[in-house]
């Protein structure tokens, strides 16, 4: 399959030959999404940008992101505007709240449903799930997806790519499964899992190995014996579990 615009990024994350080249992709767009709101392009200035931004607000994880990025001003302009609309939001939850009689069984219970009974509770939790960042890479996600069983279907040197890969990891595994669901037909599944399956349990057992390595090595009759690949199996292993990249460095603006 000839190498198109939309294909280049799936390309270098596999070629990068990562634990998982979703995991790879996804640093990447975070990056480029933080460059956007909070880079020496000024898109925090922009009206349209700081609308976006104000409404959508920003979830703890790339609150603390955005401040490690090192853009007080930009991050004070994003605040400022940011609290004007939460303010406003809260105080119209809160005129409209009317308390209304608690169920007899809830006053027993402590029920999940509990901000449900309560608009302004409600409110509160729709904030503390929207963010824009996420929100933004999320629907770029579905895109990489939709990208990625397109050159599975099409790009036979590709598909050998992903069999000689480190596989992927279990969040983003799972991700694969799902949407292997909707995104090919039932003779493609059949192949798919039969190659996805045997190549995660394979580099599972990889990292197993790595780890119990590392571990062996503080044994003081190992202390001369070669370290393998179990120097970086921490990182690796955590990424390999959740995602994410534990070791990399604080990711700040490009001066």
């Amino acid at each position: 399959m000839k190498e198109k615009l939309y294909t280049i990024p799936m390309n270098d994350a596999v070629n990068a030959k990562d634990e998982c080249p979703f995991c790879f992709v996804e640093r990447d767009v975070e990056q480029d999404l933080l460059d956007l709101v909070l880079g020496s392009g000024s898109s925090y200035m922009e009206a349209d940008m700081r609308e976006k931004t104000d409404k959508a607000g920003f979830c703890k994880m790339h609150f603390k992101k955005m401040f490690d990025y090192g853009n007080t001003l930009g991050n004070a302009w994003i605040l400022k505007t940011h609290y004007m609309e939460m303010r406003r939001q809260m105080k119209d939850a809160m005129d409209a709240y009317k308390p209304g009689k608690t169920p007899f069984m809830a006053k027993f219970t402590k029920s999940s449903g509990a901000e449900m009974r309560n608009s302004v509770a409600a409110w509160a939790k729709a904030k503390e799930e929207s963010c824009y960042i996420c929100n933004s890479f999320n629907e770029m996600y579905e895109r990489y997806l939709d990208t990625f069983f397109v050159m599975y279907k099409k790009d036979d040197e590709f598909i050998e790519k992903i069999k000689n890969s480190k596989g992927f990891c279990i969040t983003h595994f799972g991700d694969l499964c799902e949407a292997a669901e909707t995104r090919l037909n039932d003779k493609q599944k059949e192949e798919f899992f039969n190659m996805l399956f045997p190549l995660m349990q394979k580099n599972m057992d990889r990292l197993q190995e790595d780890v119990s390595w590392l571990i062996e090595k503080y044994d003081y009759r190992n202390k001369d014996a070669d370290w393998k690949n179990s120097k970086d199996a921490i990182q690796r292993g955590m990424q390999k579990l959740k995602g994410g990249y534990p070791a990399d460095p604080v990711y700040q603006q490009k001066k």
